[in-house]
Order: structure tokens, then C-alpha cells, then sequence
């Protein structure tokens, strides 16, 4: 009987979409999962009549592989992905892969690749994302790890990922150990600041404007033509517009507090570890806390009545102006985020390609959007791009939504209408185009109360001073730091 291309262990729905997908394009898969009816259930149903090897023991699924051995693993991240790596690596021979598709934290990665390469297996973190029509129709993968295991790797993967209208696979190699989980993990970061965005403009529609859902279904229904183009904007219109079968709006009804799985929370420790203002994607989190305290917030609101005054100006123009300031944070927020990936890429040693990750968030995954092609453009004509929004085609859009972005982010203050990652996108702006920032009072605080010492503008970078401020402090100084 012919050996299989690839195994997979985990037949939760991803994993079992992930295996139709692969068998689809011509590949022969052999699957296992730790309850053994799952792959009876599997390989007798969907995967009737397929080439799909059902395994009931690791060993077998081992046994049934083509060298060099290829195995995926598609089950939750955390202790489960150490344990199932421990009882595959007596089983495998030198040069077989392991590959952790999960969702996994990138330092996890880096440890596992080092762990995995000392026995002289390979391993791989990819990052997959797009859901489970994704998984099934096309998703975009981001592989990282040892890099030996690409190129055996890489006509399977190529071959099940999404394709860009040229054909372009959304999916190649990332780099050197966690860096495929760590851009999974900032897509996910974006992906938190988009919907944040999203939300957003719905209650200011909502709230400032007294427009229903049925009333939002249209203007989605409009901006999913244009510059916002994408799938969250997609499916924000489709949500908005679905009614049960008794008519009854459904988001209408949906209790307002979210939940998260943590990859955005650890988007934002990274900014925090390489000293990166992702203001954006943090608020978005918060945001989401925030909503988590639906019983203060309700007590908090009889204690503080507010009634938003009816808007008395062109509605038609401020629902075009909160489309300006959803898109113009929205620059921002993949501006934070490819900050973030080059402040962690020169720690880490990494070789990321700008524009290739941005050809593989193109399409398949969650924060696929007509916009990312600009921003593949502006990477492959400046590698070394510091800023997105610095990119001339960014600067001159930018240019053109600041005065109703400004408009929106003040209106909704003087409404009492919260807009955390709108507000924020615009302070960062702000603050990254304003030349002079009142940080020198802060350095002089610092001196001040703890002998932290400051630069002079006078004096060569590097070099570094201290104020006895009261006369009584002396000229002993504090040890330099920097974020």
C-alpha cells in the first residue's frame, strides 16, 4: 500500500478541514488522534473512499509515512504539544519533521526547535489562519522553525494554502525558529485591532446617529467595494444584515462582553518586551476586558447618566467620515505591527520579508483585505521602510483622512461615545510625527527624583548628565536605561 505524504494528528475540525484539503490536492494523508473512535468516525464518514490512512497507535501513523517523515500536529497549544513531541521523537529517524500548526506562543517554538534539532529531527511552527472554511478551502500559512524542513515541506503546503488573484501562494517561509508563530501572533494582534475598529464604527452609528442594524447593512455593504475591502468588513455587513427566522436581529441580542484566547494579550507583551508603542492592538485588548465587566459597567452608568445628543448635521457625511477614521486607524494599527515584527526581527536575528508576509495575510486568513497589496508594494520598494505610514502611497492617503478622523475621534468625545482604538491610532500619530515631545520633562523628573540622568540636545547622542536639582543630592547618579 502506498505511504503517506504527510501524517496529522488532532481531527478536531481544523485538523480533520486541514486533511480534506491536502487529500483534495493529490496528497495521501494518515491521520491520529489520541481517541481512537475519532478516527474510526472520520475515515468510515468524510473521509470515506479517500486517501486517507486512518492510524490507531503513533506508531503506526509512523509507520504508514514516506521519509523524510513529515507529521503535523494540529491540537491546543501548551503542555499538549510538549507531550505529543516526547512520544514521537523515540519513534522517528534522523532528518523526519515535526510540525506544530497550532497556535502556539513563539518562545515555545524557539524552545522546541532547539529541543527537536538536538535529537536530530527538524521541527516547524506554522501559523495557519483563515478558520475552518480556511483550513478546508485555503488558509494562510506562516511556516517557521528549521529551515531544513522547508523545502520537504513546502510542495504540500504551497499546494493547500490560498491563492492571490496571480496565483501567488499565502504562504512561504517565515525564518529561523518562532518566527512563524510570532507573525501568526501579530496577525492575530491586528486581527483584535480590526474588529475593535469595526466595532466601533457601529456604535457610533448606532449611538450618535440612532441607526439600526438593518440601517448599518447597506453602508458595510458599500465600504466592502472600496478601500476597506476585507474579510471582517465582509462579515461585519453580513451580521449586521441576518435575522432569525422570526425576524428577530440576532446581534440585536447578543450579550455585550467578549471573550479572547490570549493572542492579542501576547501581541502586546511583545511590544511591551521590545519597547514598541502598539498602542492600537493594546487598546483593543483592554477593550475587550472592559466589556468582561458588564455589571459594573451597568452600575457605573446609573451612577453616571448620559444622554448622547441627537446629531443635528449631513448624516451621509459623518458616516463617510467614520469610514475615513476606521481607515485611517486602521494604517496605523499595521503600521504598529510591522514595527513590532522589525523591533523583534533584530532581536531575535530573524530575516522577515515585509512584503512576502504581507502577500501571505493577502488572502485566506482572517485580516485579509484588497489593502494589504499596498502594503506588499511599499515593502518591496523599501525593505528598510521604518514606518508604513512614511511610504509615499500611505502618506498621501493618510493626508487625505486626518481632518475627518480628527472630526470623528472629538465628536465621540464630546458624545461619551468610547473609541479606544480610533483615539489611540490618532495620539500615536500624533505623537510619531511631532518632532519635539515633552519627554524632556520627563528625563528631568527622573534626574530629579532618582539621579536617572538625560541627554542634552546640545551634546552628542550617548552622552549622558545629571542636575543636582536641590543643591543637597550630590553627583551620584543612577545606572542608564533605555526602552
Amino acid at each position: 500500500m502506498k505511504k503517506a505524504d504527510i501524517g496529522l494528528i488532532g481531527l478536531a475540525v481544523m485538523g480533520e478541514n486541514l486533511v480534506m484539503n491536502m487529500e483534495s490536492k493529490g496528497f495521501t494523508v494518515a491521520v491520529y488522534n489520541r481517541s481512537t473512535e475519532k478516527v474510526t468516525n472520520f475515515v468510515q464518514g468524510r473521509a470515506a473512499g479517500k486517501n486517507i490512512i486512518g492510524c490507531t497507535t503513533l506508531e503506526e501513523l509512523v509507520a504508514n509515512l514516506e521519509k523524510p517523515r513529515k507529521i503535523m500536529l494540529m491540537i491546543k497549544a501548551g503542555d499538549a504539544v510538549d507531550a505529543s513531541i516526547d512520544q514521537l521523537l523515540p519513534l522517528l529517524d534522523e532528518g523526519d519533521i515535526i510540525i506544530d500548526g497550532g497556535n502556539s506562543h513563539f518562545p515555545d517554538t524557539m524552545r522546541r526547535t532547539a529541543y527537536v534539532e538536538a535529537t536530530g529531527k527538524l521541527f516547524m511552527g506554522c501559523g495557519v489562519s483563515g478558520g475552518e472554511e480556511g483550513a478546508l478551502k485555503g488558509p494562510s500559512m506562516m511556516p517557521g522553525g528549521s529551515e531544513a524542513a522547508w523545502l520537504a515541506v513546502k510542495p504540500i503546503f504551497q499546494a493547500i494554502c490560498a491563492k492571490v488573484e496571480d496565483g501567488s501562494p499565502c504562504c512561504d517561509w517565515v525564518g529561523e525558529n518562532g518566527a512563524g508563530h510570532f507573525v501568526k501572533m501579530v496577525h492575530n494582534g491586528i486581527e483584535y485591532g480590526d474588529m475593535q475598529l469595526c466595532c466601533e464604527a457601529y456604535q457610533l452609528m448606532r449611538d450618535v446617529l440612532g441607526m439600526s442594524a438593518g440601517d448599518m447593512y447597506p453602508v458595510f455593504a458599500k465600504w466592502n467595494e472600496g478601500e476597506l475591502d476585507s474579510y471582517l468588513i465582509e462579515i461585519t455587513r453580513d451580521i449586521l444584515g441576518y435575522t432569525a427566522e422570526n425576524g428577530e436581529v440576532v446581534v440585536d441580542k447578543i450579550l455585550d462582553t467578549a471573550g479572547q484566547k490570549g493572542t492579542g494579550k501576547w501581541t502586546a507583551t511583545a511590544a511591551l518586551d521590545q519597547g514598541v508603542p502598539l498602542t492600537l492592538i493594546g487598546e483593543a485588548v483592554f477593550a475587550r476586558y472592559l466589556s468582561s465587566l458588564k455589571t459594573e459597567r451597568v452600575n457605573a452608568e446609573a451612577a453616571y447618566p448620559k444622554t448622547i445628543p441627537a446629531y443635528e448635521g449631513d448624516k451621509e457625511a459623518l458616516i463617510e467620515e467614520i469610514r475615513k477614521a476606521l481607515y485611517a486607524a486602521k494604517i496605523i494599527s499595521y503600521a504598529q505591527g510591522y514595527a513590532l515584527m522589525r523591533a523583534s526581527a533584530k532581536a531575535y536575528g530573524w530575516n522577515l520579508n515585509y512584503g512576502g508576509i504581507a502577500l501571505m495575510w493577502r488572502g485566506g486568513c482572517i485580516i485579509r483585505s484588497a489593502f494589504l497589496g499596498k502594503i506588499k508594494e511599499a515593502f518591496d520598494a523599501n525593505p528598510e521602510l521604518e514606518n508604513l505610514i512614511l511610504d509615499p502611497y500611505f502618506k498621501d492617503t493618510m493626508l487625505g483622512l486626518i481632518p475627518a478622523w480628527r472630526n470623528v475621534v472629538a465628536l465621540a468625545a464630546k458624545s461619551g461615545v468610547p473609541v479606544p482604538t480610533m483615539s489611540a491610532a490618532l495620539n500615536y500619530f500624533d505623537g510619531y510625527t511631532t518632532a519635539a515631545l515633552p519627554a524632556n520633562l520627563l528625563q528631568a523628573q527622573r534626574d530629579y527624583f532618582g539621579a536617572h540622568t538625560y541627554e542634552r540636545i546640545d551634546q552628542p547622542r550617548g552622552q549622558f548628565f545629571h542636575t543636582n536639582w536641590t543643591g543637597e543630592g550630590g553627583n551620584t547618579t543612577s545606572n542608564t536605561y533605555n526602552a
